[in-house]
């Protein structure tokens, strides 16, 4: 099961639709919930996501998106999503992710060194995920 933790909603309808299509897409392949949290301050909303992450499991990592994160290649990205029963992202919203959510991360990645939406993050990330799970079966949708 890959679970994409997210605050707030997206509130640009061009950007839901792209990433509920991404969300579509990825079903087939995998299980996926996306999981809206309320937007709050950066501490309760770190609160938020760890309390809905619930207990540490090694099969299950927990990547945090965070632009001083490592730098992952599509194809390393793909390699994470085979090796693990499951993932589970969380992104933050327009401030950032607080200290108790990045503290509970296994591992810290960045989607761009350029600074992004948290609804645009939430777009890229979905499609990357997609594009991963493409790269695992063997369709046709990644070309490099």
């Amino acid at each position: 099961m890959l679970r994409i933790i997210v605050i707030g909603r997206c509130k640009d309808r061009r950007l839901a639709a792209l990433a509920d299509d991404y969300v579509a897409r990825i079903r087939p392949l995998a299980p996926v919930e996306v999981i809206e949290l309320k937007d709050a301050d950066p501490k309760r909303e770190a609160t938020a996501m760890v309390q809905r992450l619930g207990a540490r499991d090694p099969a299950r990592p927990v990547l945090a998106l965070d632009e001083h994160g490592e730098d992952l290649t599509t194809v390393q990205l793909s390699a994470l999503l085979g090796a693990h029963g499951g993932l589970s992202f969380l992104v933050g919203g327009a401030d950032g992710l607080g200290d108790e959510a990045r503290a509970r991360a296994d591992r810290t990645i960045r989607l761009s060194s350029l600074t992004l939406t948290h609804e645009m993050a939430r777009v890229l990330l979905l499609e990357q995920v997609y594009r991963g799970l493409t790269i695992l079966r063997g369709l046709p949708y990644h070309r490099a």
